[in-house]
């Protein structure tokens, strides 16, 4: 159904804004990026006034890396983010990182770091104790059972490498292949081994039943080496009655192997390529990187890009123009998120490192402007056949009236979902009554979430939208509005598109 709405006086009743009026009013804007950013929380931003700051800057999720810390600590952290959302009124989402099961070595000999040559020999030895100088262990007791001869095993997050030469029931010697120190606990990484190891530990089940437990938005699962590994978890998080989407990490060769079937399975994808970049050669890992954002796009699951993307303003104000060329091409290749890691965790400059990233994605997109009206995607399975056309022809309808805003009303994310793959560049608001799919809202390309209740009356949700922009400057009388909501007629379908003028003071 496509209707127009007479000009009239809109309503007094909105939702309240939050304590800080004047980072309100910041965002959502008309001039926000539309890649999303996940940030790393650290000692580095774990103030609530720096969070604050973060989100004023930009960043949509904040990220729980479980592989530091306890629950305690995550809860510590969950609490200051739930005061942020109250004092930025900005629905910020919370990834929760699983940490997987990380493979290191044990202790070296007197705790003494060995500095080794090309050529140099060492030896992997059962136990988590070396009784020479020249033996090394690891915390994984299957290692000496699964390594062959002929693999590689790096260490050091693949700064040192060493292949297997020889091995028996209770060793496997090892030629150093490239030069370094190598240290006690530091990790380690098999790639193209075949590993038993389950891509949950105990203590990443503890880790999402907690997540489950208190309403966390994403969980991302490591290690995933095959679709299996994400119905564990989901099926985990669904026993729970859990609405967090299970973002899939993909740093394993045998995840590149197997990856349609895997990004069919999850809700999202990360290209984690901190393990990634060690477990395949280097030079496969910026193609690699595209093949996963296509395979995304054609499967239409949102993806985060994540590691060393701004690794430089560690300690530095600035990016190389390498990391900013890096930012750039994720968006280019079609990401819906950048991420974030330890330069706004322990870096120096947590604040103008999200500045900075935003800014990069505030000038890359200008170049996405362009693309065709047909390249969109008309149809998606998430959602009812009429809500998918109803959707894309929105978007076709507010580019032609030269809408100011496209108003999506979704109650579990499904529509806005759809609206976000388009790729459409007029400026989009998913409104729910629902702080859960807020939340998921914050992944969702493009779409800026906010909170108006009553989405059962079109009329009263209208009169809302026209209030609330003119209340934050965003839209002025006479501003087209093109609104996707339902008319009650089709159970679970969107299939009212209403082209609405923002009336005129009285």
């Amino acid at each position: 159904m496509l209707t127009t709405t007479p000009v009239f006086e809109p309503a007094l009743s909105i939702v309240p804004m939050t304590a800080s009026e004047s980072m309100n009013s910041a965002r959502p804007s008309l001039n926000e990026a539309r890649t999303k950013i996940v940030a790393t929380v650290g000692p580095a931003c774990s103030s609530i006034e720096t969070l604050s700051e973060l989100v004023k800057n930009g960043v949509d999720i904040f990220r729980i890396n479980a592989a530091h810390g306890k629950t305690a600590d995550f809860e510590a952290t969950l609490a200051k983010i739930k005061e942020v959302r109250e004092r930025t009124g900005t629905p910020v989402g919370v990834l929760l990182d699983l940490a997987g099961p990380k493979i290191r070595l044990g202790g070296l000999f007197q705790d003494s770091p060995i500095d080794v040559e090309v050529g140099k020999v060492l030896k992997f030895v059962r136990g988590e104790t070396v009784a020479a100088a020249d033996q090394l262990c690891s915390n994984y007791s299957r290692l000496v059972d699964e390594v062959q001869v002929g693999d590689r095993i790096m260490l050091a997050d693949g700064t040192i490498s060493l292949q297997a030469i020889d091995k028996n029931k209770d060793s496997v010697t090892c030629r150093v292949l490239t030069s370094g120190t190598i240290r006690s606990r530091q990790g380690i990484n098999l790639p193209g081994v075949a590993l038993s190891v389950s891509a949950m530990r105990p203590e990443d089940i503890e880790n999402a039943i907690w997540g489950a437990r208190n309403e966390i938005d994403f969980i991302s699962l490591s290690f995933v080496r095959s679709a299996q590994d994400v119905y564990s978890l989901k099926n985990l998080l669904s026993s729970l009655d859990s609405q967090a989407l299970v973002i899939a990490k993909i740093e394993k060769r045998e995840a590149l192997d197997r990856l349609e079937q895997i990004v069919e399975a999850a809700d999202g994808v990360m290209v984690a390529r901190g393990d990634l970049g060690v477990e395949i050669d280097v030079a496969e890992t910026p193609v690699a990187q595209k093949r996963i954002i296509a395979v995304c796009r054609e499967k239409l699951k949102p993806v985060i890009v994540a590691t060393q993307m701004l690794e430089s303003m560690h300690h530095n104000r600035r990016p190389t123009r390498a990391e900013a060329s890096d930012v750039a091409n994720a968006i280019l290749d079609g990401a819906d998120a950048c991420m974030l890691s330890g330069e706004t965790a322990i870096g120096d400059y947590p604040v103008q490192a999200v500045e900075t990233m935003n800014r990069i994605m505030l000038f890359t997109e200008q170049l996405l402007r362009d693309q065709p009206p047909s390249a969109r995607v008309k149809v998606f399975d998430r959602v009812h056949p009429i809500t998918s056309a109803v959707t894309h022809n929105a978007a076709n309808i507010a580019e032609a009236i030269g809408a100011k805003l496209v108003v999506v009303a979704s109650r579990t994310g499904g529509t806005a979902w759809v609206k976000s793959k388009q790729r459409n560049f007029t400026p989009t608001v998913g409104v729910s009554d629902s702080d859960v799919t807020l939340r998921r809202m914050s992944l969702f390309w493009g779409i800026m979430p906010q909170k108006i209740d009553n989405l059962d009356n079109p009329t009263h949700l209208f009169e809302e939208v026209s209030r609330w922009g003119r209340t934050n400057g965003i839209l002025s009388p006479g501003d087209h509005v093109v609104f996707v909501t339902g008319t009650g007629v089709i159970d679970h379908t969107h299939n009212l598109l209403v082209v609405h003028q923002v009336p005129a003071d009285t």
